[in-house]
């Protein structure tokens, strides 16, 4: 058995998080039941299967002293084989003790400043080519950087009564087709520019209308309503929030789109698939590595509303059998690529070939 202590320090729950806990979950479940080290008034704390053993630590900040020195304790006791943390707070405090016998691993992604944060790691796992190529650009050995993908939870039956309270509650009419995006409210998921997009793309006389729900929140909401006001699209786009639950507005949804300006990987493009929708992405570093045009998905260009404004024309013109098409070998990719099975043993054989590397 390996035994291993994961590391999060973030109050969000966003895809990083969210596969945290996918992660940790799937490890106890494939017989190598996780430590997990939490903040305590986290939502991933609170999401957590309480059947993982979970210590709780403040981790208020990257020069939270005490935190550092009660994790390294902690590490001290438990005397691990790995240790790994998610993303940079996590990274800066986890510390191993003097002749621990553990592999220190910082899985990252995202593209972090790697100088200060992540050096003194062992072992480093990129979930996307483009974050390795980012390690390796840093100056980190390229045998101790491994490529490891993100898997994503199996839909959950949502009932149909449920689906048509939430579209009430969203006021969306009936005959409207649902465009669903989410994610933080920041720069670089490009919602701004979906926004100006979605103007350029008016609703057609005889076609069904285009409703744009935009689930997420954060620094940038204010400037995103200003900007729904701005361009007249306060019939065409909902902004409801956060929400810790995202299964019914997949449910909801028929269309899905990522507009972001970066992305590691895009998390979100595989949870469309796995809920079957037809998905457009601008082209960043993730849907790259995901994509393959007019295959699996259709792609348009970053930071460039009126070239997402074409892709948004394509995606809702695509007849019903092309959409299911697009939407079928979508989730044939993650099936085949991205499956809990095949990450989570990326991850022990991972863990196995660092184990057996200290040991010599």
């Amino acid at each position: 058995m390996i035994r291993s202590i994961h590391v999060v320090a973030s109050r969000a729950l966003g895809g990083a998080e969210r596969f945290y806990i996918r992660l940790v979950e799937a490890l106890a479940r494939a017989g190598q039941p996780p430590l997990a080290v939490t903040r305590p008034d986290s939502p991933v704390a609170r999401t957590l299967d309480p059947a993982i053993e979970q210590v709780h630590l403040p981790m208020a900040a990257t020069w939270d002293v005490l935190s550092r020195w009660r994790l390294t304790r902690l590490i001290a006791q438990r005397r691990p084989d790995i240790v790994q943390t998610y993303m940079s707070r996590a990274t800066r405090l986890t510390r191993l003790p003097a002749h621990s016998p553990a592999q220190l691993v910082a899985r990252l992604g995202g593209f972090y400043r790697v100088r200060g944060a992540f050096e003194h790691a062992d072992a480093w796992i990129g979930n996307s080519q483009a974050v390795c190529d980012h390690l390796l650009a840093a100056g980190l050995p390229a045998e101790r950087v491994t490529l490891i993908g993100n898997f994503v939870a199996a839909p959950r039956e949502v009932p149909a009564q449920d689906v048509a309270a939430l579209r009430r509650q969203l006021d969306i009419p009936e005959h409207a087709r649902v465009l669903l995006t989410l994610g933080r409210m920041v720069e670089c998921k490009g919602f701004t520019d979906l926004l100006e997009a979605l103007a350029l793309v008016p609703d057609v006389p005889g076609a069904r209308p285009l409703v744009l729900v935009i689930a997420g929140d954060g620094p940038g909401m204010a400037e995103l309503r200003a900007q729904v006001a701005q361009l007249g699209l306060q019939a065409r786009v909902r902004l409801p929030g956060w929400q810790d639950d995202t299964e019914p507005f997949y449910a909801l949804a028929e269309l899905f789109v990522c507009s972001s300006r970066r992305e590691a990987l895009g998390n979100v493009i595989l949870e469309a698939w796995r809920h079957r929708l037809p998905v457009l992405s601008t082209r960043n570093e993730g849907a790259l590595t995901l994509i393959t045009e007019d295959r699996n998905g259709l792609l348009a260009p970053v930071r460039n509303p009126a070239g997402l404004a074409e892709g948004l024309r394509r995606l809702a013109a695509l007849s019903a059998p092309e959409a299911a098409a697009l939407a079928e070998a979508g989730f044939d990719t993650v099936e085949r690529e991205h499956g809990e099975e095949r990450v989570v043993q990326a991850y022990l054989e991972l863990y196995d070939r660092l184990m057996r590397g200290r040991a010599r």
